[in-house]
């Protein structure tokens, strides 16, 4: 005898229990009207119809509470028998026999087909059961009798079975549709993050166009400061100190700006991929040799999940070496590396990043995915939803092109790039990276 597996719900009163008290009400003032044990009865089916929900909610060692239900009003309906009959005719031949379908019906409607069999075999055997007393007591029951009550356990069963297969079918529709709602939810929430994607790729297109030509036009004259600098430098460094210094000043800020603008081209260039078989473990080696050569005192422990027979990627070598590198320095200056370099004393207890390097797919294509974790403060909940657009950055000397022009590398590899961690647990990063060219 097997349960279904759906969880019992509690219904609210609703016109339906209505209903069912007022059909129970009808009976009480039908014949015999003066049994108080048949009013009571029915009240207390009544009152149970109402609270069974309750029950049903139940569950022991050896029955459910939808087992109890169907018990309980197998006896309540038992009782109701003996009390709807004259003394002079046998308990079988009450006219309230049909009280029988409760049980019947509430079976039907809670258990399988198996289970709802076994219930009204047993309900079928509750009422043939007054057979006995009925023998002993030699009330003359005729063959005519005994084809009736055939017939009344098979109206049992037949309405057990008809029962039984509109709710397993109501059921089966209930989690159809319960499955297509949760496809709609998630095709939704595809098309938003593909909405967001687009969005962000027009933005990045519109930002490229514009700092391709801005960059030319501040790279010429920024050659041209910074010549005419190391010509004062050399012309009054020695006899003044302070032009000499100050022409100084000048030419490293002109550096630094044509680090940005040479950044700002990195990201407006048009990627030009030299595709061919890359070990992906062998990216990730390298942009950890290269975040600690840059913080030697920085104390990191790295732990690494790389899982066996990863397959090689398609994809260009020296931009996926950026990507990687650009991952794990953001992770260690988030850590505090930055500041252990200029303070000589680190800030974050115990950094640690954690790099996890499986096989895996993304909309029916394979490839690998690389997961980047550091035990940083992680990334604050107002920048999550635009970490990868430009300009969007939590550190204080950050100008915010770093990820964009990791994610335009993902993209332009047709791979994807997430940031998969919640806000106050280190940033987690996940790149996927396809093993064939789109």
């Amino acid at each position: 005898m097997s349960e279904q597996s759906e969880p019992a719900r509690l219904q609210k009163f609703g016109w339906l229990d209505i209903l069912g008290l007022v059909l129970l009400a009808g009976l009480a003032v039908l014949p015999p009207i003066a049994e108080i044990h048949k009013q009571l009865l029915l009240l207390a089916i009544g009152v149970f119809q109402v609270f069974e929900s309750r029950l049903v909610a139940c569950h022991t060692k050896l029955l459910s509470g939808r087992s109890y239900s169907v018990l309980i009003k197998i006896l309540l309906c038992s009782l109701l028998l003996i009390h709807t009959v004259p003394v002079t005719e046998a308990v079988v031949n009450s006219a309230y026999w049909p009280i029988y379908f409760l049980p019947v019906v509430t079976a039907a409607t809670y258990f399988g087909p198996v289970a709802t069999l076994v219930w009204t075999a047993f309900a079928s055997l509750a009422y043939c059961a007054y057979l006995i007393p009925a023998h002993f007591e030699q009330y003359e029951i005729g063959p005519e009798a005994y084809e009736l009550l055939g017939i009344r356990i098979l109206f049992f069963f037949l309405a057990a079975i008809l029962i039984n297969r509109f709710v397993t079918e109501n059921r089966r529709q209930v989690l159809r549709y319960q499955a297509l709602s949760e496809s709609l939810v998630e095709s939704n929430r595809q098309l938003q993050r593909a909405q967001a994607d687009a969005r962000r790729a027009e933005r990045l297109a519109a930002l490229g166009q514009l700092s391709a030509g801005l960059a030319h036009e501040i790279r010429n004259p920024l050659g041209i400061i910074k010549g005419s600098a190391e010509m004062l430098s050399q012309k009054f460094g020695p006899s003044q100190p302070a032009a000499g210094e100050l022409a100084g000043y000048i030419s490293a800020e002109v550096n630094r700006l044509n680090a940005l603008v040479s950044r700002f081209l990195d990201f407006a260039r048009p990627s030009h991929l030299d595709l061919k078989p890359v070990d992906v473990p062998q990216l990730v080696d390298r942009a950890i040799d290269i975040a600690q050569h840059r913080y030697p005192e920085f104390p990191v422990s790295i732990e690494r999940h790389i899982a066996p027979n990863l397959p090689s990627i398609l994809a260009d070598e020296q931009m996926c070496d950026q990507v990687f590198a650009n991952l794990v320095l953001n992770a260690y200056e988030a850590m505090g590396a930055s500041n252990t370099a200029e303070n000589s004393t680190p800030t974050t207890a115990a950094p640690k990043i954690s790099i996890s390097i499986s096989p895996d797919s993304s909309n029916g294509v394979s490839g690998v995915a690389v997961g980047i974790q550091d035990s940083g403060p992680g990334v604050p909940e107002e920048l999550r939803e635009q970490i990868f657009n430009p300009f969007v950055s939590s550190k204080k000397s950050g100008v915010g092109l770093g990820l964009s022009i990791v994610a335009k590398i993902v993209d332009d590899h047709r791979g994807a790039i997430q940031l998969v961690s919640r806000s106050g647990e280190g940033a987690r990063f996940r790149v996927f990276l396809p093993t064939t060219a789109a």
